[in-house]
């Protein structure tokens, strides 16, 4: 059977070009087209961050519902270049996947409008309307979720979307508290993120206590926080592992920007009960991830939950704010290289031994050389290990919290990332460096393949050893805006 199944794979070039010459002839400008329009909006990101000093920040564009500041000049950069590298990845994958391959126009389609939608949504200078981008990138992302190989892909796409529309809802009651909030003490009340904060109560009342708190609490939801999670693992794995990485590395820095918008609209604001709910879901994300990790035994599975470490950790940084902000930026940035590396390399594991249970894989290593070297980098920079942006990341983070005299939260984040990393190193190294278990044949990656995963590695490496000026100083700009 495993002879059949591995003579199949080595075939499967062969067979897609006979079976589908036609279709392929028909679609061969979709894969040029999709790696084109990526690289343009890489080329357009870096022209702007060239073009636009940050002394000379912010500039508003259309009637002032998009702005270019240091938030939205980060994060294009950052989401355009993830995009750019997994595009180049479906280009290599689709002579090689006959489902790629016949699915590969309405997923190029697909993925060009969740970017231009997510374009949008980073530049916009609107809490509303950017909570409608947040939404629309959603639905433009579950029929590509929809389109995984596992078990009822269709079904899972669906709760996707469900527990999306229930995560904005909250932040949605968010904005009618406020608005009752405005409306008893007789201000006008526009959303606006440059205008938000005069609307805003110094010492605040219920219903702005309420509101932001509901608006953190469902955009928590989006990033993966506790207790709101259940639906990032199964999403994550079902999903097509280009799709896993454009949720996890793109989709999640949307959200991120709108928790960033919240809180710069609140500086001057009391908001030490959302820095206490940031804590508490902080806690109960790492906690919850640590303890699924120690019983995972599927490669995808354990990315996501580790996802949702990461995103305890942003949190208990952002509770704390102030000398932890540069620190949660960076690890935000680096976070979303690190993701983007370990789904498309998981994405070569799985095409070569059709599944994600680590049970099946031993010896990656000694089969699949190179993807398993990238796999155990990717882990590695996931674990916040030197000479990664992560390890600065976290050292900065824990910093700022020792600084802050919250030593129940460095104890607790200490002590979680160490299960994590025992957890993860006894479920993936025996996979990594084991013997292999049965007869497969050492494949050779696509040369186009690799070039995106080393510029990720190439990028974390960097962030975590020499940062240049220019980035460094706009990311002190993001970490002052939030209150760093």
């Amino acid at each position: 059977m495993n002879t059949a199944i591995d003579s199949a794979q080595r075939h499967a070039p062969v067979t897609l070009a006979a079976s589908s010459s036609g279709s392929a002839r028909g679609s061969n400008w979709a894969p040029l087209a999709l790696v084109g329009i990526a690289l343009l909006l890489w080329l357009a990101s870096m022209a702007v961050f060239l073009v636009f000093p940050l002394e000379a920040l912010p500039r508003y564009f259309a009637r002032r519902y998009l702005v270019l500041d240091a938030t939205s000049l980060l994060f294009i950069g950052v989401v355009n270049t993830v995009f750019l590298g997994i595009s180049v990845y479906l280009f290599s994958r689709r002579r090689t996947s006959a489902r790629l391959a016949r699915d590969f126009l309405p997923r190029a389609a697909l993925s060009l409008l969740f970017m231009l939608v997510t374009n949008l949504a980073v530049l916009s200078n609107h809490l509303i309307v950017l909570w409608t981008l947040l939404e629309l990138s959603t639905l433009c992302a579950a029929p590509l979720v929809a389109r995984g190989d596992t078990a009822l892909p269709k079904a899972v796409a669906w709760r996707f979307v469900l527990y999306s529309a229930m995560s904005l809802s909250l932040t949605f009651m968010g904005f009618m508290c406020l608005t009752q909030s405005a409306a008893l003490r007789g201000v006008d009340i526009d959303f606006a993120v440059d205008a938000l904060g005069q609307a805003l109560s110094p010492t605040g009342d219920g219903w702005q206590h309420l509101g932001l708190a509901f608006m953190v609490f469902g955009l928590g939801g989006k990033l993966g926080l506790a207790p709101l999670y259940s639906w990032l693992p199964e999403t994550y794995e079902t999903a097509p592992t280009s799709t896993s990485a454009l949720l996890a590395a793109v989709q999640f820095n949307i959200s991120m920007v709108a928790v960033f918008r919240i809180l710069q609209v609140c500086r001057g604001v009391d908001t030490s009960f959302v820095a206490q709910e940031l804590l508490v879901m902080g806690y109960l994300s790492l906690v919850v991830a640590a303890v699924k990790v120690m019983a995972v035994r599927n490669y995808k599975r354990l990315i996501a939950y580790a996802c949702i470490s990461s995103s305890g950790v942003i949190a208990l940084g952002l509770s704390v704010g102030q000398a932890a902000a540069y620190g949660v930026v960076l690890y935000v940035v680096s976070n979303a290289f690190v993701k983007a590396l370990l789904f498309l390399t998981a994405g070569r594991l799985r095409a070569t031994y059709g599944t994600n249970d680590v049970a099946a894989l031993s010896g990656v290593i000694r089969i699949l050389p190179f993807s398993g070297s990238l796999f155990t980098v990717g882990i590695f920079a996931l674990l916040g290990f030197p000479p990664f942006a992560g390890f600065l990341a976290e050292m900065l983070t824990l910093s700022g919290i020792v600084q802050a005299g919250n030593l129940m939260a460095f104890t607790l984040m200490c002590v979680m990332l160490t299960v994590i990393f025992v957890a993860t190193g006894r479920c993936v190294f025996p996979m990594l460096w084991g013997a292999p278990s049965r007869e497969v044949p050492t494949a050779h990656e696509p040369r186009l393949t690799t070039v995106p995963k080393l510029g990720f590695v190439a990028i974390l490496t960097m962030l975590g050893t020499y940062t240049p000026e220019p980035f460094t100083r706009l990311l002190r700009a993001v970490a002052q805006s939030i209150g760093g």
